[in-house]
């Protein structure tokens, strides 16, 4: 007899469940196009944010190993943070962690910050060059190093004058007397800056400039004769102005802020003042020339200087810019008077002098850059008076000298810097050029 074999009724169960999840494996495994695009877009999107936020990190990383990191107003609000918090304690005892908290992980990093995060952590610092840019251009660096820069610069200034006594015949013919005055003045000047960084914030120096003073004073149209010229040369040499100056960082570059810097300086009227000095005529054939007898080397008044300074890093690029005010205080004098015998006691008050930079400097490599900036100071009009009486504006006294700076700064080594410039005048008031050269060493 045959035996039949029948299929299990319980496997039906089963095998409806075992076809429920086949289905649903080939439904994972084959997702829908949409499917798959939304999964690539947040896939895309995570390694977006992961790849940010390690940019920022690096950044931060960076700007803390150059010394920067924290502005004055973000470490204000770490310390008020409860010591309790380990995510604030972590972010003040790692590098780079409190400029991280305070700017974000996921932060945009501003334009040329790319170059900035592309380096390595080894190049991280600040290279010599852009080094001795900043210290040239911007302020001292504020590391606790004692720093004695010496230096020595040549000015050169040459002033003609066209003097016209009479008046003219029919608009065309001039009768009277011509007397054309010429004064070509060279300025040696030698000092010694003294800077010390008291901490990573406050900086102060002292400058003492030595100076050495030729001019030599043309005159012509002797007895109304254009041809006949007299010559005299009178020379001076006697210490400077000395000032004293203070220098606090307020704010340290980091990813969002440049360096800021304020200063204050104190200048001293250590110099031979140029008030009283009295003026002769050495040429006993030309009444027309006059000279003084004698050169001044300051200022003869007390100033006080405010102001900030900016920088940023764009690697290799260095941007800065200066803004100043100087306050000249007012000062008696026994005797202004430029006359022989005559004595003129007056109080003195020299025009306020608004000075504004700003320029760029390029880093050619490790050691050597290369900077161009444009400067001006703007003076106001100097005010005599008499004793007991009011001011008077000396007609003439207000100046702008405006000049175009060239620079180059080469890193002998980590102590010491060699810094040359050339300043060519813009305006009437400024030299007609400048060169000099420092040698800053830091120990």
């Amino acid at each position: 007899m045959k035996t039949h074999r029948f299929f299990p009724v319980a496997a039906i169960p089963l095998g409806v469940l075992l076809f429920t999840l086949s289905a649903q494996a080939q439904e994972h495994t084959n997702p829908s196009p949409d499917d798959r695009l939304q999964m690539l877009m947040d896939m895309v999107d995570r390694q977006q944010r992961e790849i940010s936020s390690l940019k920022q990190r690096l950044t931060d990383i960076e700007m803390a190993q150059r010394g920067r990191g924290l502005t004055a107003w973000d470490t204000a609000q770490i310390a008020q943070v409860s010591p309790g918090d380990g995510s604030a304690a972590g972010s003040a005892g790692t590098p780079g962690g409190g400029a991280a908290g305070a700017a974000g992980p996921t932060s945009a990093a501003p334009i040329g910050e790319t170059q900035q995060m592309q380096k390595s952590e080894s190049d991280s610092q600040r290279t010599p060059a852009e080094e001795a840019v900043v210290q040239a251009q911007h302020a001292p660096l504020f590391d606790r190093k004692l720093t004695i820069d010496a230096g020595i610069s040549y000015s050169y200034y040459d002033r003609r004058q066209l003097v016209l006594s009479g008046f003219l015949a029919l608009d065309a013919i001039f009768l009277g007397q011509l007397n054309l005055g010429e004064t070509k003045a060279n300025v040696w000047t030698f000092d010694v800056n003294t800077r010390y960084g008291i901490s990573d914030r406050l900086s102060v120096a002292f400058d003492v400039p030595y100076l050495y003073r030729n001019s030599d004073f043309i005159s012509g149209g002797v007895g109304g004769a254009s041809s006949s010229i007299s010559d005299i040369s009178k020379n001076s040499a006697n210490i400077g102005d000395v000032n004293a100056s203070l220098y606090y960082q307020l704010v340290k570059e980091n990813a969002n802020w440049p360096d800021i810097v304020a200063s204050f300086r104190v200048t001293a009227p250590t110099g031979t003042s140029p008030f009283g000095i009295k003026l002769g005529t050495p040429d006993p054939t030309n009444n027309n020339l006059t000279t003084p007898s004698r050169l001044p080397t300051g200022n003869g008044i007390w100033a006080f200087t405010a102001g900030l300074s900016f920088l940023r890093t764009y690697d290799p690029i260095v941007l800065f810019a200066n803004v100043a005010y100087t306050y000249n205080m007012a000062r008696t004098f026994d005797d202004i008077s430029t006359i022989e015998g005559t004595t003129q006691p007056a109080k003195v008050k020299l025009g306020d002098i608004v000075q504004v930079g700003a320029g760029m400097a390029l880093a050619l490599n490790d050691k050597t850059a290369l900077s161009i900036s444009y400067s001006t100071a703007i003076s106001r009009a100097t005010k005599t008076a008499p004793l007991g009486g009011s001011y008077t504006t000396v007609a003439g006294s207000t100046t702008n000298a405006a000049s175009l700076n060239f620079g180059i700064n080469y890193a002998i080594n980590k102590h010491w810097t060699v810094n040359g410039y050339v300043n060519a005048g813009m305006s009437p008031d400024a030299p007609n050029y400048v060169i000099g050269l420092r040698f800053p060493y830091t120990f």
